[in-house]
Order: structure tokens, then sequence, then C-alpha cells
């Protein structure tokens, strides 16, 4: 196994970090490490926005949830979908590219492209020995996201990425079992074997509670997601997303 897979495979989400700043080569590394990731047509429909300031950061962290590691990392990157330089490129060459750039196609085609950039960049910084945390709570008030950050229209900030030196380093949760995730030429459908797996995950997960907490928690997976799906949250986004003169059509 070589050193590319180790890193991948000793994922986890990490959240309290030193107080000690990354470098700006290390900073430069990552995002061009994100840059390297594949992009849909070369189109590149996303940017990176690292957040430095020390006041806009507890801003942030106090916006999305108060979550602390928000505030307190290394650095901390926001990925945007990014079709604001398509609009000027329609300008710059006189081509309506307008209802290209306001479809769900394209709106999908910034997502992915974001999410591939993101990957890079986690990886990356996991293997200099830093540790990771997404932050999808960026999306619970994109406005005042967007206030912070000064975004233009046609740029949505999806998540971000808190980056630092670890002080803390906790277990690995159980992944889905790999029959579940992969299927091989075609879905399987065996209700059977389907909901089995899903029960025999539930008991990897309880244990790994019970194990993480004393005793304290014994959710199981799928008790764990009904409960946040029955949940509305962030409702608001098909709306936002529209009067930002993204995915309308």
């Amino acid at each position: 196994m070589n050193e590319v897979i180790k890193t991948i495979l000793n994922h986890r989400s990490l959240r309290q970090f030193e107080d000690k700043s990354l470098t700006d080569e290390q900073i430069r590394t990552i995002v061009t490490s994100a840059q390297a990731a594949s992009t849909s047509s070369f189109i590149q429909a996303y940017s990176i926005i690292g957040v430095k300031d020390k006041e806009k950061k507890k801003k942030l962290a106090e916006v999305v949830g108060n979550q602390p590691y928000v505030e307190h990392n290394g650095h901390f990157f926001v990925f945007c979908a990014d079709l604001y330089r398509h609009s000027h490129i329609g300008e710059q060459e006189q081509k309506d590219v307008l209802p290209s750039i306001e479809s769900t196609e394209k709106f999908m085609v910034a997502l992915i492209d974001a999410a591939l950039a993101a990957q890079n960049a986690a990886i990356a910084a996991e293997s200099m020995g830093l540790g990771i945390c997404y932050i999808g709570g960026i999306r619970n008030n994109l406005e005042e996201v967007q206030k912070l950050l000064k975004t233009p229209e046609r740029v949505i900030p999806l998540f971000g990425l808190a980056v630092g030196y670890p002080t803390k380093i906790t277990g690995q949760k159980p992944r889905l079992p790999f029959e579940h995730i992969y299927h091989e030429d075609e879905y399987q459908q065996d209700q059977e074997v389907y909901l089995q797996q899903l029960q025999n995950y539930d008991q990897i997960i309880s244990s790994y509670y019970m194990e993480r907490t004393g005793g304290k928690r014994a959710d199981r997976w799928t008790e764990q997601m009904a409960n946040m799906l029955e949940r509305k949250s962030r409702m608001y986004m098909k709306e936002f997303i529209q009067k930002n003169k993204l995915d309308l059509r």
C-alpha cells in the first residue's frame, strides 16, 4: 500500500487545533493541489476564499452555529461554486452564455468541480501532517456568509474546510460496508440482503459509540439518519440559489 492510499484511508474529521497559522507556502500548496483536480470541460467553476482575519473567522464561527474550530485553526478555506467569471467571459467574447450559466446542469458542474477540488485540498493537507474538518454549516445562513466574504452574484459559498495542526486525534468512524456501497453491473435490489447490511452496520456503529463514550451513547446509524432527515433544514436554499442567478432552468 503506497503512502497516498495510507493517507486517504487514515482520514478522520479533527476539530481541535494548535494556535498556529499555516505558512503561505502551505496554503499555496493546498490550493494548487485543489486546482490539480479534474474539472468538467475545463470550466473550473469554483473559487476558494481563504480567511485569515481573526475577527472575520470569529463572525463566521457564530454564523455557522457557534463552531469553535471555524475560528480556531491554522487556516480556514471556503469553497464556492463560481460562474461569475463565466458571465464576464461571455461579455468579453460577445457570446450569449447566460442560458447555459443559468441551467441546472452548469450549477451541478460548479458543485462537482468545487467538491473535487476540496477533496484534493483535504488529501494534500492530511499528507502534510495537518488535520481537516469540512464545515457544511456555512450554508446555515448564506446571506450573512456572503456579506462577510463579499461574494458577487453567481458565486455560492458551499462549505468550509478548517485546516490546522491537530491537538487531539479522534477515532475513525466505520463506514458503510463495501458490499452496500459498491454495485457491480447494476444496482442490487435484493431487499432482504439490503436491509440485513444496514442492520449489521447499525450494530457496528452502536458498538463504536459505546466504546467512544464509555457507554453513554449507543446510537444506531439508521436511527441517527432518520432523526436528522426528519428535521427540515436549510429549506431556503432553492430560493437563495435562484436569487443569485444560478439554477433557474
